[in-house]
Formats: structure tokens, sequence, C-alpha cells
């Protein structure tokens, strides 16, 4: 056997994942990032996995333009494997679906294993969680267990927007400060 067919297997077997890895996904059940809030209201009703309730499930957040639906899957009402899920809108566009995944059913090592042979290593590892992200999506598995999918460009504009506000907070603070 050459030298170069041996190099080559080794590169295959250590890079399998991110080789094949597949593109991330935008979503999960049938709901999607970027979805209307009408649109996701549907497909909740439509999946029972999720454990929603219709609009009793539905919150307005503080912030302009924020709303969020919480479903409850445990307790025979959804999926075994899912407790709680949160999908949160801006603007009446999904733009972060978070799912609480039932630790008796499955572990963080099962996730993580699942996710990194599905979708390659991730981007970001730590203790508490695990990144993947592309251009547009960004999925993170955290301790316990949940999963977050996060439009990337809505939640950056947002981060920015927040920053924005604190400096201005802070900077009123210090006026404030500078008249004693």
């Amino acid at each position: 056997m050459s030298v170069k067919r041996i190099i080559f297997g080794l590169f295959i077997l250590v890079c399998g994942f991110s080789l094949f890895a597949q593109s991330l996904p935008d979503g999960y059940g049938g709901v999607h990032l970027g979805m209307s809030l009408d649109e996701t209201k549907k497909q909740l009703l439509k999946n029972s996995d999720f454990g929603y309730s219709g609009d009793r499930d539905v919150s307005l957040l503080p912030g302009q333009g924020r709303t969020l639906i919480e479903t409850n899957a445990s307790g025979g009402r959804g999926s075994p494997y899912l407790t709680q899920c949160y999908f949160q809108f801006y603007n009446e566009q999904l733009y972060i679906i978070t799912i609480n995944i039932n630790n008796q059913k499955t572990d963080y090592y099962t996730m993580y294993t699942t996710l990194s042979e599905k979708y390659g290593k991730p981007v970001s590892l730590d203790p508490q969680m695990a990144v993947w992200e592309n251009d547009s999506i960004i999925i993170q598995l955290e301790r316990p267990l949940s999963v977050k999918y996060i439009d990337k460009e809505t939640f950056d504009m947002l981060k920015t927007a927040a920053t924005v506000q604190k400096s201005f907070e802070e900077q009123n603070l210090q006026s404030f400060l500078d008249e004693f």
C-alpha cells in the first residue's frame, strides 16, 4: 500500500465529520427561523410534539416588537423527549427556537455526538456549550440539555442595538454622577 493512500485514509478518518457534514438546519419539527408568528402558531398546532396549547402560550416581551411562545411538552402533552420549548420573535419573525430536552430520555453527550456526526466539529466548545454556525444560523447545544436555533443576522442586530442602548445609559449615568 502506498504512503499516499495511508495518509489519505488517515485524513478521511480524522476529518470525516467535517468532510461529510450536513448543512445546518434552520429549525426543528417543521418550525423554521424566519417564520411569521401566525405561521409558527399553525405549525405548532400541527405538530403535537411541542405541547402547544394555542394563544394562551403566547406572551409579549419587554421591548418593542418582541413576542414569545412558550410550550410545555412534559406530562404527556407532547413528545416524551421534549420538556419546554420557547419561540422568540422580533417584529413577528421567528429568530430563536429553544428546545429543552428531557434529560431522563437522553443526555448531553449523546446529543453532542449526534450533532457532531451530522454537522461536523463545533466552531466553539466549552464545558457549558457547543456551537455550530454558518453565515446565517447558529446552533447551540447547552447544558443541562437544550438546543437553540438562532437567526444570526437578527440576533447580531439586536445585540448591537442593546450595546448602543447600554452605552447611552452609561453616558447618562456618568452625566448624573458628574453633577455631584
